[in-house]
């Protein structure tokens, strides 16, 4: 995507140019609100960042001068939450893809809270900023020697339980692992057993899935996935989503323009006064996923959860040195601290 330039000023007082994207991805790549919610939150103060693209090297600045849109990703968004209100003031227009998993058995999640503990963060969060606004992920699925697709929904079963009131949205993935390396690599390493979805265990939780979601109610939406499950109520999800900002966010003229929306403010409610003038897809990601245009901010290799089935990093070792830089000079325009 490119996007628009403007030319700021460095942390070293050197005036360059900077992309100046209209909505931010905090961040598929790392945690950012369990890591690193202190530096974003001194960044954007800052207004801007030093980002370096993965696959050739480049270091690039990123500014937020034009930016009407944050959306967040995390396992454990806990130490951003005492940032609310600067968010509220001074972002805006955010939401956040909450991932919850129930792994702990297996300590497929290394260091991340108890199951009980990011339940409570949560519903914490939803009720300080509204359950559309925070939208649980249960990602990636996995299936092992100890966890059938049975295993798994009864899993699932246990957390959508304790959180249908406060959520209206549940995105699922099921996990690649033979096409990553590294991550099946680090399984074995770890002595799991995985093992592979197929076409029919796919549609065996898609089912199981649409019997339970009876009684919550969910929206459900898988992530990135060519299946078709749409006979069991499961769309295909924009986890950068274009509609729901049109929803939340529908106040901000540039933020729609930028979508190609034209909204008849007469009527909001009603579906024929919304049309649409463009497309926004990222044509950057891959094919079956159907997100909206946005820069990313992360960076690989430097989230320390520890998850084993991580695409992200290439070794916890890695990801737990980076950290340590980072922490050694935490408001670095770079999030590795150098």
């Amino acid at each position: 995507m490119n996007w628009g330039k403007v030319i700021i000023v460095n942390d070293s007082g050197e005036k360059v140019s900077a992309q100046a994207p209209i909505i931010i991805s905090a961040s598929r790549s790392t945690d950012i609100p369990a890591f690193y919610a202190d530096w974003f939150v001194e960044r954007w103060k800052k207004g801007f960042i030093k980002w370096t693209n993965p696959f050739n090297g480049v270091p690039l600045y990123v500014s937020f001068a034009k930016t009407r849109s944050v959306v967040f990703w995390s396992k454990n968004p806990k130490p951003l939450m005492k940032h609310l209100s600067f968010l509220n003031e001074y972002v805006r227009n955010y939401y956040f893809q909450f991932s919850l998993n129930d792994y702990d058995n297996e300590s497929l999640e290394g260091k991340i809270p108890k199951l009980e503990n990011r339940i409570n963060t949560f519903i914490e969060l939803s009720n300080r900023i509204g359950k559309s606004k925070v939208i649980w992920r249960f990602d990636p699925l996995i299936l092992t020697d100890s966890i059938d697709v049975n295993e798994l929904l009864n899993r699932v079963e246990n957390i959508g339980d304790q959180l249908q009131n406060f959520t209206r949205k549940l995105v699922i993935s099921f996990a690649d692992i033979s096409i990553y390396r590294k991550v099946e690599r680090n399984l074995k390493k770890a002595q799991i057993k995985f093992i592979e979805f197929t076409p029919h265990t796919m549609r065996e939780f898609a089912k199981g899935l649409q019997y339970l979601n009876k009684k919550w109610k969910f929206e459900i939406a898988t992530c990135a996935e060519n299946i078709s499950l749409e006979k069991f109520d499961i769309k295909h999800n924009k986890c950068i989503d274009d509609e729901l900002m049109i929803e939340l966010f529908s106040k901000d003229k540039v933020l729609m323009d930028f979508l190609g929306v034209k909204i008849d403010a007469l009527n909001l409610f009603d579906d024929n006064t919304i049309r649409r003038t463009k497309s926004v897809k990222d044509m950057g990601q891959r094919e079956a996923c159907g997100c909206t245009k946005s820069k990313d901010i992360g960076q690989y290799n430097t989230c320390p959860h520890e998850c084993i089935y991580c695409y992200a990093n290439t070794s916890k070792e890695i990801a737990i040195r980076n950290y340590k830089s980072h922490t050694s000079n935490p408001k670095n325009e770079t999030i590795l601290g150098s």
